[in-house]
């Protein structure tokens, strides 16, 4: 949507198909705001448009209170793209920047700082600093709003260097001061501490939640995940191994927000964290698991024209494809199936230091794995040395190239690496031939292709690897 006249247009009707896909400005009020802002529609001439928050704010504009521009879903240009932008947004949006620096974002993308800062600047109107400076900004108004946590230690958890740097950038995004931000937010005892986070995962568009509850309800693996509740009123449940700590995240199956059907909603999810500063890295996995910055009007638009998908795209609008919340996770369980992936667990999986009912482990780490026989050994030892990278900002075509170069890894395996750990979009049948059309969707396109019955018994994982457990 390049056109500024077709974005105004966007921005009169309250357009919420294109919220988080751009961000407008206002001159005369000197606030951004999503395209579906409920206030009333600003002049032409007075508004301004921009490709992030972070270069809104960097043009000196803060955030509309209303319409709150900073918890909007991500733009799904980033997982379609697998240049060297889209890794970096990807890269940064899982808290790169704040644990390695914009130095760590260059060396992880093969690229020297000042290109990294130039492409970003001139793709998206702010560097990794300004954005990573944004996520930061969101990940405090978050904990002050929802935990009992100290301002201070909200400060250093949201990423921020210093106290007086998280107070300037608060008052500099909402107008507001940490306190009076806090100040409206429900009142939570101490005890929040242990009560969890509670979130709202937004999306864009109608969304298929049973579908992907059913998918994740059929792999989960004993100890790490489960899926509780009757269907279309489920509770997922996992463990999340994260930089600074550990995880149990609860995602409600039922959407919230509007009607699942037109604009958008979102998604009830609670985090139990053992370190805050973790709050945007497991937001992050938990919105690539669920999908939740598609784009479904782009992606049921283009399959809706094929004759053979149309009766589908219909049927199911805003169907997704499940991600993963840990890539090299998915990746041993990819090879080794479900039933041998809950043995290793046991095996190898470090305990909870305070299980929560069924969940009582993390699964292992491929470091505790290499020493497998096999194609297991040799593909934890891939994944633990580097040879074969599959975090969010990995080059997807190196990683394919390096899976399939394993033994043990056949192409369907690898296809659905492709699809679930690495996030790709536009993943066809290995050695089929699929009309170039279902492009760049060809992985919501083979989702489609599975019927309701077969979303439940089937999983993305290859049927073969269900079956196979490789022994260590």
């Amino acid at each position: 949507m390049k056109d500024e006249d077709t974005r105004y247009e966007a921005v009169r009707s309250r357009d919420g198909r294109f919220d988080g896909e751009f961000f407008f400005a206002v001159a005369t009020t000197g606030i951004y705001c999503r395209p579906s802002c409920p206030a009333v529609t600003p002049k032409r001439e007075n508004v301004r448009f921009y490709a992030t928050a972070a270069a809104a704010q960097g043009a000196g504009f803060r955030a509309c209170r209303r319409c709150r521009p900073d918890a909007v879903p991500g733009s799904a240009e980033w997982n379609v793209r697998a240049d060297s932008v889209g890794r970096a947004m990807r890269l940064i949006g899982d808290g790169v920047v704040d644990r390695e620096g914009v130095a760590g974002l260059a060396v992880r993308l093969g690229y020297s700082a000042r290109q990294v800062q130039r492409q970003l600047t001139a793709e998206v109107g702010a560097g990794p600093v300004a954005l990573a400076r944004a996520q930061r900004a969101h990940t405090a108004r978050v904990l002050l709003r929802t935990t009992a946590l100290p301002v201070t230690e909200i400060a250093f958890a949201s990423g921020f260097a210093s106290v007086r740097q998280f107070n300037d950038t608060i008052r500099a995004v909402y107008a507001m001061t940490p306190s009076a931000l806090r100040a409206g937010a429900p009142r939570r005892s101490a005890g929040s501490r242990t009560a969890g986070i509670p979130l709202r995962l937004a999306y864009r568009g109608p969304y298929q939640s049973t579908a992907l509850f059913d998918v994740l309800a059929a792999e989960a693996v004993t100890g790490v995940e489960e899926t509780t509740g009757e269907r279309g009123h489920r509770t997922h449940r996992r463990t999340l191994r994260l930089p600074y700590g550990t995880a149990v995240a609860e995602v409600d199956e039922r959407p919230g927000g509007r009607p699942a059907g037109r604009r958008g909603g979102w998604l009830d999810a609670r985090l139990h964290l053992t370190d805050p500063r973790d709050l945007t890295a497991a937001v992050q996995r938990l919105r690539r698991l669920f999908d939740l910055d598609a784009d479904p009007y782009a992606v049921d638009e283009r399959l809706g024209e094929d004759a053979r998908l149309a009766p589908l795209v219909a049927a199911r609008p805003g169907l997704r494809s499940p991600g993963s919340a840990d890539p090299e996770e998915f990746a041993v369980r990819a090879l080794v199936g479900r039933a041998e992936a809950a043995r290793l667990v046991q095996a190898y999986g470090k305990t909870l230091d305070a299980p929560q009912g069924t969940l009582t482990h993390l699964f292992p780490e491929p470091a505790a794995l290499a020493d497998a026989d096999g194609p297991l050994g040799a593909l934890a030892t891939a994944l633990a040395d580097g040879t074969c990278r599959l975090d969010v900002g990995a080059d997807r075509d190196a990683a394919e190239a390096a899976l399939l170069a394993l033994p043990g890894l056949d192409a369907p395996t690898v296809a659905a690496i492709r699809t679930r750990a690495l996030g790709d979009p536009d993943v066809g049948p290995p050695g089929e031939a699929v009309p170039d059309t279902w492009r760049p969707w060809r992985s919501y396109a083979l989702r489609h292709l599975r019927t309701p019955a077969q979303a439940q018994a089937q999983t993305e994982i290859p049927a073969q690897a269900q079956d196979q457990g490789v022994q260590s």
